[in-house]
């Protein structure tokens, strides 16, 4: 089995590519889905996050209070401190995950996170593919698909990681300034060079 460490920025197409790679027959695990699942069910995380931002964290029902953690963590300059929390938690998780595809005979598990490469290469990862575009056709698509400002787009897009100065960290780099149906056809190529290299 080959794990790869799919990432890109908001807009760049990593989602389209980790869902055409999901129709072949990859395991994909979406981080930022993974994150609100444990968030919600994970008894330890929970409890941490309680004790760091406070019981408004969770509602008297036991559902995450989203607001109260946004605002807690991205207003008052938190971030790093709600990612010291969560993250070591997803990448445990993630890991039994990849144990748990390879004992069931799973040829590709892809892991697609944006902040995949923040602190390095992951070592449970065997390569990384990086999707990328230029910052206005990144723009654009999120522009025509959310119902957001282009400035709250931009604020988001400065929120993530320098993708261009990344480039060094993967194995694989994806351009997408072309249409979609240009991405699926080199996201195809790509997934037959990964099972192949299997």
């Amino acid at each position: 089995m080959i794990t790869v460490g799919l990432t890109g920025g908001i807009g760049s197409g990593k989602t389209t590519v980790a869902r055409l790679w999901k129709k072949r027959g990859a395991v994909v695990i979406f981080a930022d889905d993974l994150a609100k699942e444990m968030m919600r069910t994970d008894s330890k995380l929970k409890k941490k996050l309680i004790e760091v931002f406070g019981r408004q964290t969770y509602r008297d029902d036991g559902s995450l209070n989203k607001p109260h953690l946004i605002r807690e963590a991205f207003e008052k300059n938190r971030v790093s401190e709600l990612n010291g929390i969560v993250h070591p938690a997803i990448q445990k998780k993630t890991k039994q995950l990849i144990e748990d595809a390879r004992a069931s005979g799973v040829r590709l598990f892809v892991y697609e996170a944006a902040i995949l490469l923040n602190n390095g290469r992951p070592d449970y990862v065997d390569k990384v593919v990086l999707v990328t575009a230029d910052r206005e056709k990144r723009l654009e698509r999120v522009s025509a698909r959310d119902d957001s400002s282009e400035a709250e787009i931009i604020a988001r897009m400065e929120k993530q990681p320098d993708f261009d100065s990344l480039h060094h960290l993967a194995d694989y780099i994806l351009f997408n300034n072309g249409t979609e149906k240009e991405l699926k056809e080199r996201a195809e190529e790509m997934y037959q060079k990964l099972i192949g290299n299997n």
